[in-house]
């Protein structure tokens, strides 16, 4: 079919705290397809961060891209995913597995570290997300 490249991204206010991932979709020309911004309860950063991926994966698959590029401003979630380290935490294990066996789903792909200021779209989103939620319980 053809390539898809996010940029996601997990947010935390308090580690663990409230936390939401956000999610941005460009095609090959850089337009953006989609944007995902979603609370995902009260978690820990890496939890988030990972969440983000497994996320941007599925949806990535169910729009049926069969190659895809994935920008994370987590360095140590990068570097698990491609091998450079291991995954300790009990916690981030089975997002660790899943995320590898989504990836496999897609002829290509890669999953690259960039700076925080090339990943500001996806942090708004993920900001937002806990924003959304915050102030729909203050109105409850």
């Amino acid at each position: 079919m053809s390539k898809v490249i996010v940029f996601t991204d997990g947010a935390s206010r308090g580690n663990p705290g409230h936390a939401g991932i956000g999610i941005l979709f460009l095609d090959e020309k850089g337009n953006v397809i989609r944007e995902i911004s979603e609370y995902i309860g009260e978690t820990t950063n890496n939890i988030a961060e990972y969440t983000a991926l497994v996320t941007a994966l599925r949806e990535a698959i169910d729009m049926n891209f069969d190659e895809i590029e994935v920008m994370s401003d987590s360095e140590l979630m990068v570097k698990q995913i491609n091998g450079e380290y291991q995954v300790k935490n009990q916690g981030l294990k089975p997002l660790y597995s899943e995320a590898c066996t989504l990836l496999r789903e897609f002829r290509s792909y890669t999953v690259r570290h960039v700076g925080r200021e090339y990943n500001k779209r996806a942090d708004v989103l993920a900001n937002l997300g806990i924003d959304e939620a915050l102030d729909e319980e203050m109105v409850l």
